[in-house]
């Protein structure tokens, strides 16, 4: 079976992973995860001002989710196709910072449908096209020159700080639509980023042995490791669901109080934040990727259990700071081993395929089954996620083992 390094192969020209190239990543990653913080918290906030009710953001939401599912793949072929991901980022940006003043003129019922619309295909891009860029920079020649898990926890980081300044924004201007020239401002100047990224390196990999003819998507379906990666993250990363929907809800009933709450919150960020920055590589290097994936199921096997029994605040700490273990160490691991199937001509595709067919579609469905779980079972819907956890280890340990 053949190695994956943690994120490294050997390049043949281009500065992607030279000195130069990392503040270029950090700026762009910063900006887009700033746009991301601010505009996250209070999108609902803003359709409700602009006269949708409660069930109208409700579907306006899960549409934008859809549509970016769907639209994902097709961003991703069309930067491998046009050889141009830089460029295609670049106008989804710029596209997603035009689409979402909208918002602010659009004045409920069809308007904001069509806004809505016309923001989720503009955003796309936005998730997977800048990791299939910094993926393919740190599988440049020199190990170290670009660090995914540095860029990756400076966008984390970004949007801690957006989150927070957003508040003070909303509560200084006395209303949510500041949040729409915040996150149009920071889209638009990664934008210019994104076009300052130094040009793709050309990698020297084993192309993936697929017929002649056969499109980017069925090329990478056809490879029963990226198939196996696909339904690993799946699995694993969409056992979060049932937290991010109702976990605060289950505290709230346990009595918890709200400055608790946001400790807990905070613990979990920041733990996600620490494995980008420090563990993250040490635990590919240590485990490789199939045995960093196994850690994280099984952190997750032992995080879902506990708090499926309405743990205390203080066995809920440790629980919050599995959370590196849970989502990071998981997501570098995916990005370890596109690194080695699609770092080049599929790579804008894999990322969309495994933000969408993976993360996202597990996370959908799983969000629509996590309120019958909730309702019913209360935290008890955690014993669920628990078993996809359990589930997810057998399979992780197939993936490749990695350069120890």
């Amino acid at each position: 079976m053949a190695e994956t390094r943690p994120i490294g192969l050997a390049a043949t020209s281009g500065d992607q992973g030279g000195p130069a190239a990392l503040p270029r990543y950090l700026l762009l990653f910063a900006l887009i995860f700033l746009g991301w913080g601010v505009l996250s918290p209070f999108l609902p906030a803003v359709l409700a001002l602009q006269g949708a009710s409660a069930a109208e953001v409700g579907l306006l939401l899960g549409m934008g989710t859809a549509l970016r599912l769907v639209a994902m793949p097709v961003a991703g072929a069309v930067a491998d196709r046009t050889g141009a991901p830089r460029q295609v980022l670049a106008l989804a940006l710029l596209g997603a910072a035009l689409a979402v003043l909208c918002y602010g003129l659009a004045g409920g019922g069809a308007m904001l449908l069509l806004v809505g619309v016309l923001h989720a295909l503009a955003t796309a891009p936005v998730g997977p096209l800048p990791d299939a860029l910094a993926v393919r920079a740190a599988a440049e020649a020199r190990p170290g020159r670009i660090d995914y898990g540095l860029v990756r926890g400076t966008g984390a980081a970004a949007f801690i700080a957006a989150s927070t300044a957003a508040g003070l924004a909303v509560a200084a201007a006395g209303s949510p639509l500041i949040v729409l020239w915040l996150n149009a401002g920071c889209f638009g100047l990664a934008a210019g980023a994104a076009l300052l990224l130094p040009q793709p390196a050309v990698l020297r990999v084993p192309r993936p042995e697929v017929a002649r003819g056969t499109g980017p998507v069925r090329a990478l379906l056809f490879l029963p490791e990226f198939r196996r990666l696909v339904l690993v993250s799946g699995l694993i990363q969409g056992s979060h669901a049932f937290y991010a929907g109702f976990a605060v809800l289950g505290w709230q009933a346990a009595g918890i109080g709200p400055g608790s709450i946001g400790l807990l919150w905070s613990l979990s960020v920041a733990a996600e934040v620490l494995v980008f920055f420090l563990l993250g590589r040490r635990l590919l290097g240590w485990l490789g990727v199939g045995g960093t994936c196994a850690l994280a199921a099984a952190a997750g096997l032992l995080r879902w259990s506990i708090m499926a029994l309405d743990a205390s605040v203080a066995m809920l700490v440790p629980m919050q700071l599995l959370h590196g273990l849970t989502f990071a160490a998981q997501h570098m691991a995916a990005m370890a081993v596109l690194a080695r199937l699609a770092p080049d001509r599929l790579g804008g595709t894999a990322q969309a395929l495994l933000a969408s067919l993976g993360t996202g579609l597990f996370t959908a469905v799983l969000l629509l089954a996590s309120g019958t779980l909730y309702e019913r079972f209360g935290s008890g819907g955690f014993w669920a996620m628990a078993a996809l956890c359990a589930l997810a280890v057998p399979l992780a340990l197939r993936l490749p083992s990695g350069q120890k």
